[in-house]
């Protein structure tokens, strides 16, 4: 089954009106592959997200970076994935690690997150990654397998969810996983999939990486069989995420070589 490549812009606790108007004018301005192609999902602040709903070009999607974990009602400064919906806000950014490590985020938690916004017709990018001490420790593949083990436990229907590997070590720092630890952890969470959910589901599910992508390294980390497209930060603010966007050719060019 042909994984369709997935590039999602997540724009972090950055922006202003003017700055994210011309963002959007750059994005909408630019040549790209075709829905066929690439799945292009934006990702503003809560705040600029019905700004960037009625600016943003038809091809590409949008997400929110979190929604709290059950329905709303009294959780001062939380956002229900009801209220996503209620807005039209297709995805939601799930477990990434900057929540886990800086606001606490467990791996049940992050799955209880996962299980309601799926259950409320939310399409979810999930995040699982390892930080640099459980890498040279030798328990990367620990790490990640039980942050998914905990998600994947919870998910009845797999179509609408994206796995990201982001290792904590790569993000806003300018260390990128190289294209082989990439396709490595990326080759072992599918085999994971495979082992532990199912054959179809491993075949079937995206798994994206996100660490310092940008326009220089997108070609080759796109050309790793397991790669399935990226989860960009730093550089989704800037004209190179159009170069990133187009990365997805490198799948198409493969496929028909």
């Amino acid at each position: 089954m042909a994984r369709k490549f997935f590039v999602g812009g997540n724009w972090k606790c950055n922006g202003t009106v003017e700055e994210v108007k011309k963002i959007v004018t750059t994005l909408s301005e630019a040549e790209v592959p075709s829905e066929d192609v690439v799945e292009v999902v934006i990702s503003p602040p809560f705040v600029f997200l019905p700004l960037v709903k009625t600016l943003l070009r038809r091809d590409f999607s949008i997400a929110a970076q979190n929604c709290w974990v059950r329905k709303g009602g009294a959780f001062t400064g939380e956002v229900s994935a009801e209220m996503l919906v209620n807005l039209g806000i297709p995805w939601v950014i799930l477990g990434h690690s900057e929540r886990r490590l800086l606001l606490n985020e467990s791996n049940d938690f992050v799955a209880d997150k996962v299980s309601y916004a799926l259950s409320q017709g939310l399409k979810v990018i999930a995040c699982v990654g390892e930080t640099l001490e459980q890498r040279e420790s030798g328990s990367a593949m620990a790490v990640v397998a039980a942050q998914t083990k905990a998600i994947a436990e919870q998910v009845m229907h797999w179509s609408n969810f994206v796995l990201a590997y982001e290792p904590v070590w790569a993000i806003g720092t300018g260390k990128v996983a190289t294209p082989a630890q990439a396709q490595e952890v990326h080759f072992e969470l599918r085999k994971w999939l495979h082992v532990n959910v199912g054959a179809e589901v491993a075949a079937s599910t995206r798994i994206i990486y996100g660490g310092s992508v940008n326009g220089a390294n997108c070609k080759e980390l796109a050309a790793q069989p397991d790669v399935d497209g990226f989860l960009v930060g730093g550089a989704s603010l800037k004209p190179e995420f159009i170069d990133i966007i187009k990365s997805a050719t490198v799948k198409t060019t493969a496929k028909s070589e």
